[in-house]
């Protein structure tokens, strides 16, 4: 049985473990603040908000709630913008959009309020520029953003005083929250969190299964593996980092010594989607998502990762991620063995990483091409070479003779040039929506040349190039 406090309510039930949480609070539950929109995580309209104790303590997230299988929210508090309302007056979030005009037709409205409310429940230092992040994954049609940005604005500025020694009692009595959250904590340690099932197709987060097959899911037998502590987790040893396959987006763009490791790290993982999608899309499922353009996935084969391996037997095998892609989405796997771990070397001091991507907006898009790149320098020599291309091919493609071509020669203009007429030989793309073959081979060659002007701005300059 899967349990769970929804707002103020504990609920109970047997409904298909395959019914995603924008389902069940809708059509079982009659709460229709939560809007349905694209059904793809795009538009935000389906956001609602997740607690989870959290080494005991109850933290918040932004989700959306169309992506997110109903076993995934087992033991938490979901809370919808029914859940907000207080009893004789608007919030803060919901009088700031009020007073700053941040509405029109009112569908998007919901799914801000929630976001603008998850983050005043965050622990974050109160700022206009994290605020906006915070609800970046809504979208409206109607009032051009200004007046909502204006309505964030308003909102981290009532922020500013927040206790953070008891951030929940100050967000009662400043009339951010209702009172009913300050007992949700014990709440959540009194239920009975414990829920098996031993399907037979693993899913994490949900964000690319529910997308591709919604209407397939709810005949099949599914393992749901978001919350396994044994699949959660990111470890250091020495230079080396193992991610475990459960871990999403946002526990990468939280990571200190990540963050600390890459430059530019937190830039990148901003081009990864949304914040509610980062929030609930595991890293294991970009993998085995096996798209040409998954961002992630290009990320880590410039990073020459490792993929562990695990059938139900618990036997692990350890296979390099470049050779885990045979062909469109065909993977180097038997159907009953998962991803467990991911391994990586962090960037040595001698080292260099970058990372482009072109779409067609900014944030909260699928790339026409994306590439990176990890260059090891040894006394001005390329003692080491890693690249990958997304957008160019079946699949995510490291490149291999590129890589191998730089080994062993010093970074200049010449250098560059012929390092990407061999890039260009291992490229196959093909026109889409997202671009022509042309403009892909043209945007190939772009980043390309992007990665070295980055990296060795002294060295190599745009009109080098052309």
């Amino acid at each position: 049985m899967i349990q769970f406090l929804l707002n103020n309510q504990l609920i109970q039930t047997d409904k298909a473990a395959s019914t995603t949480l924008l389902d069940f609070i809708r059509y079982e539950e009659n709460l229709r603040g939560t809007k349905i929109g694209c059904r793809e995580g795009d538009c935000g309209a389906c956001t609602i908000l997740i607690g989870s104790l959290q080494n005991g303590k109850l933290e918040y997230m932004s989700a959306t709630s169309c992506l997110t299988p109903l076993p995934n929210v087992h033991g938490k508090h979901v809370v919808t913008v029914e859940g907000l309302n207080l009893s004789n007056k608007l919030n803060q979030a919901q009088q700031a959009m009020v007073d700053c005009s941040g509405t029109q037709c009112g569908f998007c409205t919901p799914g801000f309020v929630n976001s603008m409310c998850g983050y005043a429940l965050t622990t974050v230092e109160p700022k206009y520029e994290s605020a906006i992040s915070a609800i970046d994954g809504n979208i409206c049609r109607c009032t051009g953003y200004k007046s909502i940005e204006r309505a964030t604005a308003k909102l981290t500025q009532e922020l500013q005083w927040k206790d953070n020694l008891q951030p929940l009692a100050w967000l009662v009595e400043h009339d951010f929250i209702p009172d009913y959250f300050l007992e949700i904590e014990d709440r959540l340690k009194a239920l009975n969190i414990e829920y098996t099932n031993k399907g037979a197709i693993p899913i994490g987060g949900g964000t690319d299964l529910y997308v591709q097959k919604h209407d397939e899911l709810h005949d099949m037998d599914m393992h749901y593996l978001f919350d396994k502590s044994e699949l959660n987790g990111i470890a250091f040893d020495g230079n080396r980092c193992t991610i475990k396959s459960a871990v999403t987006v946002s526990d990468l763009i939280k990571n200190e010594r990540l963050l600390e490791a890459i430059p530019n790290w937190y830039s990148y993982m901003k081009l990864l989607s949304s914040t509610p999608i980062r929030n609930i899309a595991t890293i294991a499922g970009n993998i085995a998502n096996g798209s040409p353009i998954g961002d992630f996935t290009i990320i880590l084969l410039a990073m020459n990762a490792q993929l562990t391996l695990t059938n139900k037997e618990q036997e692990s095998r350890n296979l390099p991620l470049k050779d885990f892609y045979l062909s469109y989405k065909v993977l180097n796997k038997t159907a009953e063995e998962i991803i467990t771990a991911i391994t990586f070397e962090l960037p040595k001091k001698e080292s260099r990483f970058h990372f482009e991507k072109v779409c067609k907006r900014q944030y909260l898009d699928i790339a026409s091409v994306n590439t990176a790149i990890t260059i090891t320098m040894n006394e001005g020599i390329v003692k080491e070479a890693h690249c990958s291309i997304g957008g160019v091919g079946p699949i995510p493609k490291f490149l291999s003779q590129t890589s191998d071509y730089l080994m062993h020669k010093t970074i200049e203009p010449k250098t560059v040039i012929r390092a990407e007429e061999i890039m260009q030989t291992e490229l196959s793309p093909m026109s889409d929506a997202r671009g022509t073959k042309e403009y892909k081979r043209l945007l190939a060659r772009q980043l390309f040349f992007a990665h070295f002007i980055t990296l060795f701005p002294d060295t190599i300059k745009m009109n080098d190039l052309i």
